[in-house]
């Protein structure tokens, strides 16, 4: 009699705590800077990664984490050394990655451990060249350099790939943006897989991409986002949403993961 009460309080604490085998969620670092002298409404770091923030509190499989990345952000490494995924959201951020070698090794270790690495707009910048290698390596592409080429257009954005598991939920949009383009890319184009493509004087321009990488992890970059307003787009925020979760392994539903407002 006594034994079968204990087992039924086991079993009811087993309950309370859920299931034993569940993996803990990945811990994400949203990584976002003050205004960097651009006008009002553009490039807001610190509100567009509070919106993504907000996109992602229900998917349980991940903890993100709003972190201000300003200079001379002393404790990255250290919680670089504890994450398992970032985003970068902010200024020149090829540049920013290559001002402090300590930085740039935690994110090489991080990528080591298969860390999912996501860069949007600005932050795959990098005025000088010889910032771009270091960069491309971590996160596929980079809008680097005195030839870097960026447009304000606006355009039908194309889906290039709607069976790819980021791509569910999306279909074409139209959308007014400034786009990077002709970008540096890692290797060969073919190791990269366009996600989205936009029309910029007359031929089609990769802006997103999917990138599988030689140390198993995974990146993911987009070119857009230098209007604030955009985020109000539903395809914008489910494509940087889930952008998030594929770069963290994280299973995206068949119809896209639902992005309210």
């Amino acid at each position: 009699m006594l034994a079968g009460r204990w087992m039924m309080v086991a079993l009811s604490l087993t309950a309370f705590a859920g299931p034993a085998w569940a993996d803990p969620p990945r811990k994400v670092l949203l990584l976002y800077q003050g205004p960097d002298g651009h006008p009002p409404q553009t490039h807001e770091y610190e509100q567009g990664m509070k919106i993504l923030h907000q996109l992602l509190q229900k998917v349980l499989e991940l903890e993100t984490t709003l972190v201000k990345a300003d200079e001379p952000w002393k404790e990255g490494p250290a919680l670089l050394a504890k994450a398992d995924g970032a985003v970068l959201f902010l200024s020149e951020g090829a540049t920013w990655l290559s001002r402090d070698k300590q930085r740039l090794e935690a994110f090489r270790d991080l990528a080591k451990r298969r860390g999912g690495l996501v860069v949007l707009h600005w932050a795959m910048g990098a005025k000088d060249a010889a910032n771009i290698k270091p960069f491309v390596e971590l996160f596929g592409g980079c809008h680097g350099g005195p030839d870097r080429k960026y447009k304000v257009v606006s355009a039908e954005a194309i889906v290039v790939d709607r069976i790819h598991p980021l791509c569910r939920g999306l279909g074409p949009f139209k959308v007014r943006d400034e786009f990077y383009y002709q970008l540096k890319l890692h290797g060969s184009n073919a190791e990269l897989l366009p996600m989205l493509q936009v029309e910029i004087d007359g031929k089609l321009e990769t802006v997103a991409w999917a990138w599988e990488r030689p140390d198993a992890g995974r990146s993911f970059g987009f070119s857009g986002l230098h209007f604030h307003e955009n985020w109000q787009q539903p395809e914008y925020r489910r494509l940087i949403a889930q952008a998030v979760m594929w770069t963290n392994r994280v299973a995206i539903p068949k119809d896209g993961l639902p992005v309210p407002k």
